[in-house]
């Protein structure tokens, strides 16, 4: 801060015009004294992700976000993918949030390193999936199973739906099988990013356990 305000002055910007200026490019936003301009990574189409899962020579792990639209969620999922080996996350096209400056800001880097596809009809690309002997596998608070009486070592795509919606009808009914995470008191269910973290994090486990 002492050198973006020195080298300010010697430009003849005073610390109050700095913070009115600073304030301006930030559009409002909290910028914490400095602004940086970026090209915002964007999102791969479905034939990209065709091209990329016929190259992929790993054990397929893919995660699946269902309308999600809180950007807050969607850049903390970003974060725990590139965590544990997330080959793509894969997004629907409408009534769900892209790549913003707050994903961007929450994923802290995740949002440049793992590929997020679009899809305009989600239950195709689930279909697809399954086509290509990779196992679809929802998360649902109704699941008979949960998440440590599951295999995970398989082939999988991992569906998770909005915050307070869950999966919606259509994209439930392409599951190989739902699963859920053991509620052991009266509150309220987890938050989104934090069940896909235990869940990719469950992933990994049986997955070095299998090696």
């Amino acid at each position: 801060m002492a050198q973006i305000v020195g080298d300010l002055l010697d430009l003849g910007i005073e610390p109050k015009s700095r913070q009115e200026k600073l304030d301006r490019f930030a559009d409002g936003n909290n910028h914490q004294g400095i602004v940086i301009e970026v090209e915002m990574p964007g999102e791969l189409s479905e034939s990209d992700l065709k091209d990329a899962l016929l190259t992929l020579v790993r054990n397929a792990l893919f995660l699946v976000l269902d309308n999600v639209q809180d950007p807050h969620n969607f850049g903390a999922c970003l974060r725990t993918a590139d965590a544990t080996g997330v080959h793509g996350v894969i997004i629907t096209k409408d009534n769900a949030t892209g790549i913003t400056p707050t994903v961007c800001k929450v994923a802290s880097g995740a949002a440049e390193t793992v590929p997020v596809y679009q899809v305009t009809n989600l239950s195709r690309t689930l279909r697809w999936f399954k086509e290509q002997g990779i196992w679809v596998m929802g998360a649902a608070g109704e699941a008979t199973q949960t998440a440590y009486q599951t295999d995970f070592t398989v082939p999988l795509a991992l569906v998770v739906g909005a915050e307070g919606k869950g999966l919606r009808r259509l994209t439930k009914e392409q599951c190989d099988v739902l699963v859920k995470l053991p509620m052991m008191g009266p509150g309220r269910k987890p938050y989104l990013s934090v069940a896909t973290g235990v869940l990719l994090y469950e992933t990994v486990r049986q997955r070095l356990l299998a090696v």
